[in-house]
Parts: C-alpha cells; structure tokens; sequence
C-alpha cells in the first residue's frame, strides 16, 4: 500500500497577534523615563539590554546635579508602570524585591563585562514609577513609541544628540494639538502618548544597594 503524504497543516488565518497591552504599557513606561533623563541631561547608553540572567530597562550615565547626582556615574534603571494608582506595591515599588534585585545586580555585571570601560565609574540602582491611563477620547494618533530592543553608542558617550530640525510652517504648527508638542518631561506631570496619558510619579535614585 503506497504511503500516503504528509498532510501539511492549513495556514493561519486572521492578523498576526500584536503585542499585548500590558508589553505595550511597559515599553511605553520605559520610553518616558528615557525622555525624562535626557531631558535632565543625561546620556542613555542602552534600553532593554538582555542577557542569559535577565534585562536592563534603561542604562544611562548622569553627569554631576541629575538625580541628585555629586559625580558623573552609571544608573541602571528599572521602570515600573501602573495603570492605575497601586497602593499595595507602592506603584512598584514593592515589585522590587530582594530577588529582583539580586537579578538585576547579576544582568549589571554582565553588562559591564560587555563595556569594560564603564568598569570604573561609580554604579547605582534607581526606580523610575510610572502611572498609564487609557487616552480620553479625541482623535487617535500614531503613537511615538518604538518596539524592540534598542541599545545606543557607549562609544559616544560625551557627545549629546543633536535634535532634529523643525521644518514645519507656522501655519502647520498652529494646527498642533498642544499634546504633541515635544515638551520636556517633569515629574508629575501628565503627557500623552499615543492612546495612553503618562505621569513619571516618582524617580527613586539608589533605591537598593547589594
């Protein structure tokens, strides 16, 4: 009896399955405080770094006066994002228990065997919150957001980003909802991206030593 062919499996139907919100949220989290230290003067080095122990939400170097700053140092940041007003894990900062930080101690010390260079610079550990809230309604908009992993030039370290230039008339710019003007982030207050509302509630430097 011949053998008959394997039978192959019918294609998937229907769009690919998107990120969920909740991968949505964090990144979105971790690309408001990144804006926040750069609007300080600081140098993001990389953004969800990974390696074999576990991930870097945001590596950024701080000259002396950012985050209560005295010297030009290296702060491994790790962001937590709330949709909501979380007082049982103090809006995450709970979520950084002893465990986690034993991780992330670990996945910092890989990262500075990758970048012996950094080796000699004082390093801390600091928490960024953040609280996310559904847009309220309007009209949507693309959101600024990027996915991935994303890791700049530690080579470079001395030379800030050159922002783009606007070449937009005065009359497309009176046409600008005042959400998206690119407007320094502070702490505590709300700006939009996207679909979602974003507050930097608090930003714990040195928040645990090992």
């Amino acid at each position: 009896m011949a053998r008959q062919p394997p039978r192959s499996k019918p294609a998937p139907t229907g769009p690919p399955k998107g990120k969920s919100a909740h991968l949505i949220v964090g990144e979105l989290g971790e690309g408001l405080a990144a804006e926040w230290v750069r609007s300080e003067g600081g140098t993001i080095l990389a953004e969800r770094w990974h390696c074999i122990t576990g991930e870097l939400d945001i590596v950024a170097q701080l000259p002396p006066g950012v985050a209560d700053a005295t010297e030009t140092l290296i702060a491994f940041i790790e962001v937590k994002t709330r949709r909501r007003r979380s007082h049982l894990d103090e809006g995450g900062l709970l979520a950084i228990t002893p465990k986690k930080q034993n991780k992330l101690w670990r996945t910092a010390q890989f990262f500075l065997k990758k970048h012996p260079q950094l080796r000699s610079m004082p390093c801390r550990f600091d928490v960024a919150l953040v609280q996310c809230q559904g847009k309220p309604t309007g009209p949507k908009r693309k959101s600024n957001s990027t996915g991935g992993d994303r890791q700049l030039s530690i080579e470079s370290l001395s030379q800030s980003p050159t922002p783009p230039q606007d070449s937009s008339t005065p009359h497309e710019k009176q046409k600008r909802l005042p959400s998206e003007e690119k407007q320094p982030i502070k702490l505590g207050e709300t700006v939009v991206r996207g679909e979602y509302r974003l507050t930097l509630q608090q930003y714990v430097v040195d928040a645990f030593t090992l």
